[in-house]
């Protein structure tokens, strides 16, 4: 039995060769395929590739799999992952996997898979064991192989997309879109025409728009502090109102105001949970435990409630489903809605913060300021230690005693009277990951980061 590395916590990924290839691409395909048919026959799957050179063979190989698994295939051609997601829940089908590596170096591609409902696939749901069925190699002959056909779903898609704001609020509005050579130019050009056809006031102004699998401008990761620079230039040349910046599969956006400056997730956070509340009030908003004074204080603020979960897409998005929230958001800029089958996009963000934009009648800088203001943050900051379990334990031990709240929620997470932290280990290196924040208080919240990662990092 082979050894399959690129089986992750949460999807597929790995290098190119050595761990991805597209012999392993057909096993993982005839796996997907024979897990789907445990529940009942026929089955049918829709699948997507992001723009990498070498998304397209991997979606052949794995089409290849699960046709040979006896389940008709929909191929979308070119996607991000949230069409497939919503192609899923749309289309009815039993699953749907897109080829993706995100924001991933050159030489690594990988998947993401959502079986019906675009209910996700993680290592408590399945994941371990398609990894298993790949691993073994044992397929079962299916009576009839299945079938492939090309689809679109677009202007549906966008149809959707539209339906969360109220086109006829929109004033003139001059908007940076950096797709970052990425998937998402052809959604952008899509959501451009209807925004014509509705005449719509919004005037887009394209970066690194064309799909490129080669990323001419590097990889499109907008966390990188480097590659903000582009977006933030073209905001302020073209005097726009806001930047929009994506990652590859496009499923994050990132967002900067009309002076170019970078706006953290968290408080992007904040903004479509009071959103949501004007026009849902007493709605449930699901969050996540890095950094949460903001978000508790605008969703109680709106009369809604908050309620915390552990970090990661998967766990997220069971957590909404067991609460009905109607929106969930993660300070990494991941964020979630209910009318989207529970699961992440990176279109409809943008899109509610345009609308903001447009009925409140003032600059982004002006809507975040003051959150920012009174919530400071250090921002992740990632430290690679040889023992991460030992380093943490060190932390909780040095503050324990004066810690006016412990939660274990998703690593640890101590409170204080004006500051709080959490502290995380990843779940596939030996990374901690630190988040800092403060109550109206920058130059403590500076002191206590600093304070934090000399016992962290002894």
């Amino acid at each position: 039995m082979t050894s399959l590395t690129c089986f992750k916590a949460y999807d597929i990924r790995g290098q190119l060769g050595s761990e991805l290839n597209d012999e392993i691409a057909y096993r993982i395909g005839r796996a997907f395929g024979q897990f789907l048919k445990v529940d009942a026959a026929p089955k049918m799957v829709v699948i997507g590739g992001d723009a990498r050179l070498t998304s397209k063979d991997l979606k052949a190989a794995i089409a290849k799999g699960l046709i040979d698994a006896g389940v008709d295939v929909i191929d979308l051609g070119m996607t991000g992952t949230e069409e497939i997601y919503f192609a899923t829940q749309y289309l009815g089908v039993n699953g749907g996997l897109e080829v993706t590596a995100s924001h991933n170096p050159m030489n690594y591609n990988g998947m993401k898979m959502v079986r019906e409902g675009s209910r996700p696939i993680s290592g408590d749901t399945g994941l371990l064991d398609i990894k298993r069925l790949a691993e073994e190699g044992h397929f079962k002959e299916p009576k009839t192989r299945g079938t492939i056909t090309s689809g679109s779903i677009l202007q549906a898609y966008i149809d959707h997309l539209m339906s969360y704001v109220d086109t006829r609020r929109f004033k003139p509005l001059k908007l940076v879109v950096n797709a970052g050579n990425g998937a998402a130019g052809p959604v952008i050009d899509a959501l451009e025409a209807r925004f014509k056809t509705m005449r719509m006031p919004v005037e887009l102004v394209k970066v690194h728009h064309e799909p490129d699998g080669s990323f001419p401008h590097g990889i499109p990761n907008p966390m990188l502090i480097e590659n903000r620079a582009v977006t933030r230039d073209a905001v302020i040349a073209h005097g726009a109102d806001m930047g929009i910046a994506w990652d590859g599969d496009f499923d994050r956006c990132f967002l900067f105001d009309e002076k170019g400056r970078f706006i953290e997730g968290y408080y992007i956070v904040g903004l479509l949970a009071d959103a949501f509340l004007q026009k849902n009030p007493h709605a449930k908003v699901i969050y996540d435990p890095r950094l949460i004074w903001n978000t508790i204080d605008q969703v109680n603020a709106a009369g809604g409630v908050a309620i915390q979960s552990k970090s990661g897409h998967t766990f997220l998005k069971e957590r909404m489903r067991a609460e009905d929230a109607i929106y969930g958001g993660e300070m990494s800029a991941h964020h979630y809605f209910r009318d989207f089958a529970y699961c992440d996009s990176g279109m409809i963000p943008w899109l509610l913060v345009a609308e903001l934009l447009s009925q409140k009648q003032v600059p982004l800088s002006e809507m975040v300021e003051e959150r920012i203001l009174a919530y400071p943050i250090s921002g992740e900051i990632n430290r690679e230690l040889p023992d991460p379990e030992t380093a943490i334990r060190r932390v909780l031990d040095h503050y324990k005693e004066t810690a006016l709240k412990i939660d274990y929620t998703d690593g640890v997470s101590l409170e204080f009277d004006q500051w709080r932290f959490n502290l995380r280990s990843s779940n596939t290196e030996p990374v901690v990951r630190l988040n800092v924040e403060s109550r109206r208080d920058i130059q403590l919240m500076a002191l206590k980061t600093k304070e934090v990662l000399s016992i962290l990092t002894i």
